[in-house]
């Protein structure tokens, strides 16, 4: 018997990107970029800082290698939003790297 994290990472294909030539991740390149330059500068205490940059650091990896789980970028951006999303200074590096997410694709909406 497969284990649940199995069964479900079976429903949610990887969409494969050529790195190079897609705009999507290289806007996401570009966000991640942004995002972690925007992180590094902030000198506030962040109980979570490594968490946002653990995540980032994923974003980054996926766009780079043009693997693009869509879920799992859906995931990762949710976690950085949970982190970074209530400070100020770092709102627009935030809403860019969300933009950049939407291009994969709006999410399904459940009913």
């Amino acid at each position: 018997m497969e284990p649940a994290a199995v069964r479900q990472r079976e429903q949610h294909p990887v969409e494969t990107v050529a790195a190079a030539a897609d705009p999507r991740a290289a806007a996401l390149r570009s966000a991640v970029v942004r995002a972690r330059r925007a992180l590094a500068a902030h000198s506030g205490r962040l109980a979570d800082r490594e968490v946002a940059d653990e995540q980032l650091a994923r974003l980054e990896a996926m766009a780079a290698e043009g693997a693009v789980d869509v879920p799992a970028l859906r995931q990762g951006l949710l976690q950085v939003v949970g982190v970074l999303g209530s400070l100020s200074a770092l709102a627009d590096a935030v809403r860019e790297l969300r933009e950049a997410v939407l291009l994969f694709g709006e999410p399904v909406r459940r009913r």
